[in-house]
């Protein structure tokens, strides 16, 4: 069988005519009369522009593959005789007392509420999802190339002098900080040329910083289509490659006869390595950095265990590894479909890396995953599956998707026209809202002036947190730090050789 989409994608609102289908995803019977709604046909019309989504907007678009193995190929283990990390008393171990909180880094240990990261994000609702993130209590990420969200910024001889919604991306989340989380801006290779680093940390106050090595849905950074030849030379005049040289007399020429190819801009990859990162990160931290983060993905596993090491090396406080099949605002479909890791493989493949480096007596960092992730039991099966190096989950597209609802549900409510599957818990922001009195306790009555969408993202990971202490619960352990593979049954002969950590050898 097979496990790829056909040759039609929510990506591009594309179907099949038949219900027949070959080993290629194409119909097996292509007929001439065809209306032109697969894939095929929407590249015939758009070319090149067809290896990204078409639809690309205010939405965000993750993999449509049918992973062969993924989390639910696990169940999760339970015991019923004692207790670790509380007293073996029934009134004592409770899942309230199931302890959530954890800590990470060394040089300026981040205290989080529970084991979750919000990754890095800023197309949509970002308001809501940093916000949301620091009444939880756990770290957020402002997502590459934010510059570029900010038509006021200002850019001179390659450097950002002017970039005012950094501050107010930063504050989104600072202004509910509650002494748990972090808020990091991301730099790809772009953004460190520009001088974001420095601009952040020396007239935004920002704290940390995370370096892009790879995410799951673009392995490789996104080709932007260039509509105009004054924006193709605007680009260039950034720093931006630009494809074909808009400067060129003879392209120029070409596009004027509308005989030049389109336009595209591209991000560099990065060529951050042991030579040159180090000495970044150290100028850096006398400038005030205090967390340095890495973003990496399912790349080669050779390549996984040196940015592992390299972290290890530079003091690195969070490594984020990134699995197949999670999502983004702006990736070539195919890439999101069928290249990398899943999350489970990638923890299958850095736990012999981590156990070989502590064999070293290199200090392991702290390990995050991410990628597909949305409910409480894949959250806790990728903790205890990692343990003990993997100490986080990145919730990022599930996240986002609870900001926005909680958006839309408080525009509803304030509209009076409540729908019936809204209406059944009330009609009112507080009947609707279960946790809103809780962030009273956390906040005071200001929660009651909390933007819906913020209260949403607070209220989903909330949900995961208490989802999260009735596994550990069900395990008799009351701390998540406990979470071992001992808490994973394995239903497939797959997770079995996971679990055995015979699926690298």
């Amino acid at each position: 069988m097979s496990y790829s989409p056909k040759l039609a994608s929510a990506f591009n609102d594309t179907q099949m005519r038949s219900e027949k289908i070959a080993p290629s995803g194409m119909c097996s019977f292509c007929a001439e009369e065809c209306a032109v709604t697969c894939e095929i046909g929407v590249s015939a019309m758009r070319g090149e522009m067809a290896v990204y989504p078409t639809n690309t907007g205010a939405n965000q678009v993750a993999s449509e593959k049918v992973m062969p193995l993924d989390w639910s190929h696990f169940n999760i283990n339970g015991r019923v005789f004692g207790a670790v990390g509380a007293p073996a008393d029934s009134d004592q171990a409770t899942i309230f007392n199931v302890n959530t909180q954890l800590s990470i880094g060394r040089r300026n240990p981040v205290k989080l509420a529970m084991p979750v990261i919000l990754p890095a994000l800023i197309k949509l609702n970002w308001q809501d999802y940093f916000a949301g993130a620091a009444m939880a209590g756990v770290n957020c990420v402002i997502g590459e190339g934010a510059v570029s969200k900010d038509p006021n910024a200002v850019i001179e001889n390659g450097k950002i002098v002017k970039f005012d919604k950094l501050n107010e991306m930063l504050d989104a989340f600072r202004k509910f900080y509650r002494g748990y989380g972090q808020i990091i801006p991301q730099v790809n290779v772009e953004d460190d040329a520009l001088g974001l680093p420095e601009y952040a940390l020396t007239q935004c106050g920002a704290e940390a910083i995370e370096f892009k090595f790879g995410q799951s849905a673009k392995g490789t950074q996104p080709a932007n289509y260039i509509a105009t030849l004054e924006e193709a030379l605007e680009k260039q005049r950034i720093g931006k490659v630009v494809y074909p040289d808009p400067s060129d007399p003879v392209v120029q020429e070409a596009h004027k006869k509308g005989a030049s190819p389109n336009f595209f801009s591209y991000d560099r990859l990065p060529m951050w390595d042991e030579t040159n990162l180090p000495q970044r990160i150290e100028e850096l931290r006398a400038l005030g950095l205090k967390n340095v983060y890495f973003k990496m993905a399912g790349y080669d596993v050779a390549d996984m265990e040196r940015v592992l090491r390299l972290a290890a090396l530079c003091d690195v406080d969070l490594v984020t590894f990134d699995g197949a099949g999670g999502g983004s605002g702006y990736s070539p479909c195919k890439m999101m479909n069928e290249w990398g890791y899943p999350a489970v493989l990638i923890e299958a493949a850095i736990m012999p890396i981590c156990q070989r480096l502590e064999a070293e007596g290199i200090r392991v960092p702290d390990i995050a995953i991410t990628g597909g992730f949305a409910t409480e039991d894949q959250v806790y099966k990728a903790l205890a599956l990692g343990a003990p190096y993997v100490k986080i989950v990145g919730l990022c597209r599930a996240s986002m998707a609870a900001a926005m609802n909680g958006k839309r549900i408080g525009e509803l409510l304030a509209s009076g026209k409540v729908p019936p599957h809204i209406a059944r818990y009330g009609t009112t922001k507080e009947e609707v809202f279960a946790d809103l009195p809780a962030l009273r306790g956390l906040y005071g009555d200001v929660a009651n002036d909390f933007s819906t969408g913020a209260i949403g993202t607070y209220s989903y990971l909330a949900r995961i947190r208490f989802g999260l202490q009735h596994f550990a619960a069900l395990n008799r352990k009351f701390d998540l730090a406990f979470a071992d593979q001992s808490d994973l049954i394995p239903l497939t002969l797959e997770a079995r050789e996971i679990l055995a950590g015979r699926w690298f050898v």
